[in-house]
Parts: structure tokens; sequence; C-alpha cells
């Protein structure tokens, strides 16, 4: 008779042991259970990066990635893309399901209420030197929010949550907005609720006092559509960072603030821009097949190709390659783009590609298109962070209401010395060279 149970046994001792299975998964704690004597600690799971470890049990996204298959709360990212907006899905990431029109409503105008700043937080976005990167100062001014939002400590309470929640999704944009304009010593533009969300952050970008200034609705919906695609992505280092850090019970802005210092990080958030780095030196169709024998030769990396979770397509690469030429319709072509249609056609056709199931990412086309809409590199970690704001306040919430979850502290293996005798300073020699 089966049983949804692992037998093992420990080769030290001749002991069997039966660890219960459950979704597919075992409790690592069960393992303590497995020791030579009494004092004994017991086993723990090594798992540096978390490759085979859950730290979660979480009802938001859904991810296989071998059958290329991305889904927000069960239904299909392709979907959703073709269908909904950014703001709906911020609603049904956040509540589990999709809004009626009255609470779509309700929704939508509570968050673009909060879309404008104090003016103090102006004043900290302004003091930020001309050349700062623009990630830097969003993760600033979102840490500081915290001390202009006292009442925010009180995690426990849902209706606080919920006014939080509404404030950063509302406000980012907005800070974002003023972080460029800073930055291109331009005065602000104050946010414009009637234009929609990406709208309204396209006008706070770009607005010059021009009369009939309309923000071209391709490039409107072709932002949403990105924003979307980037809301959720299950347990990446950002989310995670999220549910670690606000396992603690700090504040949200706090723990948002850390989700995107570690999405600042170049292996994280930096992603589109190393692939059009890739793109610029490549420089040409006629350029690529020699491109790619290199990357074979192991002489350089393909960026954009290959993900932690897909072994095949990244769904979310499908869909903006055909967001592109939307925008290319109002932005005018980009060289770039055949250049990226080109290597992906070798690698797709290419058995040394397969055989490493190194397959268009998300990264791969989206950095074409925020360069085509104008946006400076730097600005892109900034873009993927206005976005992903939705996922990390579900899955904070969901770490908040998981009676399961308290606060992070992984274990670890001590390599260091067992014991050492304190050594006088005379007493005492250098391993390490002495510098000149």
């Amino acid at each position: 008779m089966k049983k949804d149970s692992l037998s093992i046994t420990d080769n030290r001792s001749g002991k069997t042991y039966e660890i219960p299975i459950e979704n597919g998964s075992i409790r690592a704690p069960d393992l303590r259970q497995i020791k030579l004597d009494p004092d004994d600690f017991g086993i723990m799971s090594y798992d540096p990066a978390y490759m085979n470890t859950a730290a979660c049990a979480s009802s938001i996204t859904y991810i296989d990635g071998e059958k290329s298959i991305l889904r927000y709360r069960g239904y299909p990212i392709e979907e959703l893309a073709e269908k909904s907006s950014f703001l709906e899905c911020a609603y049904l990431l956040l509540y589990g399901e999709l809004p009626t029109k009255e609470e779509l409503e309700h929704w939508t105008n509570r968050i673009m209420r909060h879309t404008y700043i104090h003016e103090n937080l102006v004043q900290i976005i302004e003091s930020f030197r001309y050349d700062a990167h623009p990630m830097g100062i969003l993760i600033s001014s979102v840490a500081a929010m915290s001390t202009f939002h006292a009442e925010a400590r009180d995690v426990n309470d849902p209706e606080i949550r919920e006014k939080q929640i509404w404030r950063i999704l509302g406000k980012l944009p907005t800070i974002a907005a003023f972080a460029y304009r800073v930055r291109i010593g331009r005065p602000h533009n104050y946010p414009d609720i009637s234009r929609g969300y990406a709208g309204n952050f396209l006008y706070m970008l770009d607005y010059m006092n021009e009369r009939d200034y309309e923000v071209p609705p391709a490039l409107s919906r072709a932002l949403d559509v990105l924003f979307l695609l980037h809301a959720d992505h299950e347990q990446n280092c950002s989310t995670a960072t999220m549910r670690s850090v606000g396992s603690s019970r700090v504040d949200p802005y706090s723990a948002v603030a850390a989700a995107a210092a570690a999405l600042f990080g170049p292996l994280h958030g930096g992603a589109n821009e190393a692939v059009l780095r890739m793109l610029e030196e490549i420089g040409s169709v006629a350029a690529v097949p020699a491109y790619v024998e290199r990357v074979k030769k192991g002489e350089i990396r393909l960026m954009g190709f290959g993900h932690r979770v897909y072994s095949s397509y990244d769904p979310r690469a499908s869909i903006i390659k055909k967001v592109a030429y939307d925008v290319f319709e109002v932005t005018g072509g980009n060289p770039l783009i055949d250049i990226a249609l080109e290597l992906e056609r070798i690698a797709l056709e290419d058995d040394y590609f397969i055989s490493y199931k190194l397959y268009p990412n998300v990264d791969f086309y989206s950095g074409i298109i925020l360069q085509a809409m104008r946006f400076p590199t730097d600005m892109f970690p900034v873009l993927f962070a206005i976005p992903r704001a939705a996922g990390w306040l579900a899955q904070w919430t969901e770490m908040l209401n998981d009676p399961a979850q308290k606060i992070s502290r992984p274990r670890q293996i001590y390599t260091g010395y067992a014991q050492r005798s304190y050594v006088p300073m005379e007493e005492r020699t250098s391993p390490r060279t002495t510098r000149t």
C-alpha cells in the first residue's frame, strides 16, 4: 500500500525514519529527528540560494518552467496581457479574485488619489545630486515615506495595511517621475489622474507645457502591459527579501525599500540593460553568426536567454515581442530589433542552445521597447520596481496572514574554529601579507 512518506535510512546508525510528504515536499524540521544521540542538533538541509527549498506556501503566482506557464491566481498571463490592465491585475494579486466594475473603480480611484506626494518628500528627492541613480533615489524615498505615515507600523490592522498599499502603488510612479525630472533639470509635472496609471506616469515624465499634449495610447498601453507582466514572479530575490524583511513586522515602506534594493542588483533588475549593451556590441544582423560562435566557445555570455525557473520559452517574452511592434509604429523602428530577431532565430535552431535550454526571457525584448520609448537605461530597474510593488505587497500581505510564518531566521553550517584562547597583542602574528 502506497504511503505519502519518505523512508530515510541513516547509515551511521542503521536507523530508518519515516518523513511525511505533503504537496510534493517534506518539512525540513522533520529531519531534526535524525541524530546519533539525544544531544545532537539533528540533520539540517543545506541549500545555498534556495535552489530546492520552499520558504512559504503561496496561492498568488504559479510557474511551470518546463511548460512555459505563468499564471496570476490561476489566470494565464497571456489572457491577462490581452484583456486586462495592470491595476486590475494588481487587485487580483492582492485580493485573489478579479474585481467587479464597482470594485475596480473604487480600487483605481483610491490609488490615483494617492499619486500626489508630500512636499517634504519632493524636497528630499531634489536634494540628491544631479547624477544620482534614479533607483537609489526611489529606494531612499520609499524608505523615507515610513516617517511620513507613523500608523503604517501597525501592520496587523487590515484597514491600515490597505491604505499603505494604495499609497505605495499610487506614489511610486510620482517618485520615479520626479527623480527623472530632477535628473534632467526640468520642473516637476504634478499628477493628472484623468490619464490613467501608465498614461499619468508618461505625462509626468514628458510633458513640456505643449498645447493639447496627449500621451500616445499605444505607448500607454505598451507600458501598462509591461507593468502587468512584471507585477509578480513568485519567490524571486526581491520578493523573498520583501517576505524576509516583512517577517520582522516592520512597516511596508521599509520592506518595499529593501525589496527594491534587492532588485537594484545587476543579477536581478539590470538584465534588460545588459541585453541592450549586447545588441549594441553586435552592431548588425550580419555580425550575429560570429557573435553566436563566440558564445558557443565560452568567450562571452548570451544575455537575455535562459532563466532560473524557465527551462523553455519565457511566456512573457512572446507577449513583449508583439508589443514591440505597436511601440515602433509610434516611435519608429529600432535597428536593435532586427539584431534581436536574428539572434533569437539562430539560438532557437541551434542544437547548442537547445541542449542548454537557452530560450529568450522577458528581458530580451523589454529593453528594446523601453529604449524606443526614450527611457534612459538607468531608469529600467525603476520601471521594474513600480509594477513589482504590487506583487511584493500581495506576498507581504499573504505572509502576514499565514500562521505558519515566523520571523525569518535561516540556519547555518558553522565551519569556523571550535574554540580558541585569547592571544595577547605582543604574541600575535598576522597571516596577511604586509602592504607597503
